[in-house]
């Protein structure tokens, strides 16, 4: 039975995409993509939800048989290394037990954010790709418990999927702390070249592969303008005017609308790293992020001794993003 020998179990926006792909480049390694998000979604019925007219990808990607997962594997048989990164295996509760006893071998790797970083960048991600109906950050915070409760899919989890501590001590708890490698998202942003040479090593390859550290596999981007960004999305669900509804059918056809919708949107998306402070504040204000940082502090202070690194800089008020 082929099954992967290494997993990345996030945290979500945290460099997993960048990772999974510099991996994918080096010969020993074979990796599986899409998110299949096995351990997760055994046996479940996939019904996720989310916003009106928004695609829920998981629902499309995710694997719930262990034969369908054991299938994605098949071309990776003689690879020393194989792996796939799912990173709801962080947040969910039921992952850790389920990889322990279907492959209780396996190398755990994990990396992590800032969680206020973090947050933020998974709610620009969805937003920026309109999937996510609120304009404000705070206000979509706001919403979260609610969405909890509906079922949407865990991306919409913003403030919850930051509480490392008890995500990170379930695999601790499982498994040998030498089958458990955790990272910060600035070990690879800090020093590329060592980070993977460290991987490979941790993944019995050979850490002598160069791979392309110049790459990264999604950069952030956010809208220059709010309303053209607004007026994107309700182009593509059609919810334009009444009156206007009817000639933007005649005029257009659902595909030629949503094309239309989705060039808009490129349009008017920048690096965020673009953006003047001012700019930045209309996204993310002080005082959000503020709070954010005091509704972290005592995870991020247990998780530091957890892991045995020194997190201050998450609890700074000045942090970066």
């Amino acid at each position: 039975m082929v099954l992967p020998n290494f997993l990345i179990v996030g945290a979500g926006k945290a460099g997993t995409s960048n990772l999974m792909a510099r991996l994918a480049e080096h010969p020993e390694i074979y990796i599986v993509y899409n998110e299949p998000s096995f351990f997760a979604l055994e046996g479940q019925s996939l019904d996720f939800k989310g916003p009106p007219g928004a695609d829920v990808l998981i629902n499309k990607n995710g694997v719930t048989t262990l034969d369908a997962y054991r299938s994605l594997f098949e071309g990776g048989k003689d690879h020393l290394a194989r792996g796939e990164s799912s990173p709801l295996y962080l947040y969910s509760p039921e992952a850790p037990q389920r990889i322990k006893h279907y492959i209780p071998d396996v190398k755990i790797i994990a990396i992590l954010r800032d969680p206020v970083e973090r947050a933020f960048s998974a709610y620009m991600h969805t937003f920026s790709r309109g999937r996510e109906p609120i304009t404000d950050f705070k206000a979509a915070l706001e919403a979260e418990p609610s969405r909890i409760r509906d079922r949407w899919n865990w991306i919409y989890h913003y403030q919850a999927l930051g509480f490392y501590y008890a995500q990170i001590e379930r695999y601790f708890k499982l498994f040998d702390r030498d089958r458990v490698k955790v990272y910060l998202n600035e070990d690879m942003a800090g020093n590329p070249d060592r980070f993977f040479a460290d991987v490979f090593r941790f993944l019995e390859v050979d850490d002598r592969v160069s791979v392309d550290t110049s790459k990264r596999a999604l950069v952030g981007r956010v809208p220059k303008n709010k309303t053209v960004h607004q007026l994107a999305n309700k182009l593509a669900a059609l919810e334009v005017p009444s009156p206007l509804r009817k000639l933007v059918k005649s005029v257009a056809g659902e595909g030629l609308r949503v094309r239309v919708a989705s060039k808009l949107r490129r349009a008017n998306l920048v690096d965020k790293r673009q953006l003047s402070p001012n700019q930045q504040q209309k996204f993310l204000t002080d005082e959000v992020k503020s709070q954010l940082r005091q509704t972290y502090r005592d995870d991020i202070l247990k998780l530091q001794d957890l892991i045995d690194r020194d997190l201050s800089h998450w609890l700074r008020e000045d942090s970066q993003r």
